[in-house]
């Protein structure tokens, strides 16, 4: 049995672990490698250079530091890991990556480099890898991350601004399509439109889109304003009324000129709006422009020409009244007043007196007019008004003199031919006595060359005729009886008599109508019977038709 020198027994090479360096000489198989580094004793030389370099390439996020020390698996996890942040991340979008993704990412980045510096510690790098250059190589890699990190943030930058373009051109499109349609309809997409904008120059405003703002709101007021533009000047209030309210909600430095510039065109348009419907026949007089333009802008060249308007208005309406048709006048006229009426005092203080006047004279000659065209109802009820709402008119007499013709008119027409005259008559005078014999009040209505009425009371102790013939025979005839009268003197003409029954009449006695002449040089007399002449009580009035004269005046 041979034995060997000490001397000759292979020592541990440095860096190799526990290999050993085979003998030839002897011609015996050299062991296997271990399949793991041990886990005990001191690292193999260069263990720290190696780490290092293993760690720096791991944080790359390309696997590299696993791939150096031989675990590719472990370099798997990393680049699917990589894989999977790319897929998220890219195309870069305003959102950007989930914070969890790239919080968990970063934890499993250094994880992988700690473990690849771990097992780099003691492990010998591939035969073509060096420490020293793949730690710089892992330096320079380093580089990747941040730099795509970087490059990120740019792309992520330019998503949110193409997202806020997006924004801009989306209010765009929104001003556009309302500026074609009228403004009540379309103010939803313009508040839409200003809601965009704002929201661009306020919570962003150092973006691309932000700046362009200020442009897209000027075009944003012409859009709105275009009704003003075209001279459309009622169309454009409610317009220029939004423009105007702006500079409330949006900041002033953002509007700039625009804050103060819907001011002289919303002046203009009230004026234009209020002085075209002055004459008008609608519901809309003007009042509301001319009201809020006086309250809005009183020292305005605007402001100071609504009255001398208003006043010019007046004067054309009542000249008007003298046209055919009067009484539509009339009602432009109370339109006008009532216009007045709304608008302060303090700015117009002439015109209450001269609309007031005006619509007084609109209601004689609509119901002056109203009796020329045979409407005589209406022609009474008219100047009646007239006569108790201005006691103090100097046309009130006459007035009701129309109003009493007009009555008799509608049961007699005739009485209608012609206006009863407006002074009194000269020459002879005829006296004319109407007794009342019906046991009820008579008011009587005549017209002719003067005009007026008297009422008699009701006789009470005479009764109702069996016919016209006792009527006509006893009437007004019995002897003690004093009979209520009334004394008229009236000159020569033709008459219209209109009696009246009032308070002891049954509801079927009707009033009577009649006509007669007054003659110079009689005197007449008249007298008022009822004749029952039917089975059920029906009363029915009489008159003779015509007045009887009681003699002649020598």
């Amino acid at each position: 049995m041979e034995s060997r020198d000490q001397s000759d027994t292979p020592e541990p090479r440095p860096g190799t672990g526990w290999e050993t360096v085979p003998d030839h000489s002897w011609g015996a198989v050299p062991p296997p490698p271990p399949a793991q580094p041990p886990t005990a004793g001191p690292p193999p030389p260069g263990g720290a250079l190696r780490a290092v370099a293993a760690g720096l390439l791991g944080l790359s996020g390309l696997g590299l530091g696993h791939v150096l020390v031989g675990r590719w698996g472990r370099a798997a996890v990393s680049w699917a890991a990589t894989a999977v942040l790319l897929l998220v991340a890219l195309p870069a979008d305003p959102d950007g990556v989930p914070a969890v993704l790239v919080a968990g990412y970063l934890v499993l980045l250094v994880l992988a480099g700690a473990d690849a510096a771990r097992i780099a510690l003691r492990t010998e790098f591939r035969p073509w890898s060096r420490p020293a250059l793949a730690a710089a190589l892992g330096l320079l890699l380093l580089g990747i991350p941040v730099a795509g990190t970087a490059a990120y943030g740019s792309a992520r930058d330019e998503a949110v601004e193409q997202e806020l373009l997006g924004r801009l051109e989306e209010g765009d499109a929104l001003v556009a399509k309302a500026a074609k349609s009228p403004f009540p309809l379309s103010e939803p997409d313009f508040r839409h439109a200003l809601t965009l904008y704002r929201e661009l120059a306020e919570d962003h405003a150092g973006s691309r889109a932000a700046a362009r703002v200020p442009g897209r709101l000027k075009d944003y007021y012409a859009a709105v304003a275009s009704p003003y533009r075209a001279k459309k000047h009622c169309e454009a209030v409610d317009p220029l009324t939004h423009l105007r309210t702006l500079r409330g909600t949006v900041d002033r430095k953002l509007l700039g000129d625009l804050a103060g510039w819907p001011d002289t065109p919303l002046a203009e348009s009230l004026y234009g709006c209020g002085v075209s419907r002055l004459d008008g026949t609608g519901t809309d007089s003007g009042g509301e422009e001319l009201g809020t333009l006086l309250r809005t802008f009183p020292d305005t060249a605007q402001a100071e020409q609504v009255g001398p308007a208003v006043s010019a208005t007046i004067e054309r309406q009542v000249a008007g009244l003298k046209g055919a048709e009067p009484c539509a006048v009339t009602d432009q006229l109370r339109r006008t007043s009532a216009l007045v009426d709304g608008l302060p005092p303090s700015s117009v203080p002439s015109l209450a007196q001269q609309a007031a006047a005006g619509v007084r004279d609109g209601v004689y000659a609509c119901g002056v007019d109203e009796f020329e065209d045979k409407r005589f109802a209406d022609a009474r009820q008219t100047l009646t008004d007239f006569a108790d709402t201005y006691k103090q008119d100097g046309r009130r007499r006459h007035a009701l003199d129309i109003a009493v013709a007009a009555e008799i008119a509608e049961v007699r027409p005739s009485a209608g031919k012609r206006l009863p005259g407006s002074g009194k008559p000269g020459g002879v005078r005829m006296e004319l006595v109407v007794s009342n014999g019906a046991p009820n009040d008579v008011e009587v209505l005549y017209t002719g060359p003067v005009t007026g009425t008297v009422k008699l009371k009701a006789c009470g102790s005479c009764a109702r005729f069996s016919s016209e013939a006792t009527g006509e025979a006893g009437a007004c005839r019995a002897n003690g009886t004093s009979y209520p009268k009334a004394r008229l003197r009236l000159p020569a003409g033709e008459y219209h008599f209109l009696y009246k029954h009032g308070t002891g009449a049954s509801s079927a006695v009707d009033s009577y109508a009649s006509g007669s002449s007054v003659k110079p040089g009689y005197s007449y007399t008249s007298c008022t019977y009822v004749v029952e002449r039917d089975p059920y009580g029906l009363d029915l009035p009489t008159l003779p038709d015509l007045l009887k004269p009681t003699s002649a005046l020598r």
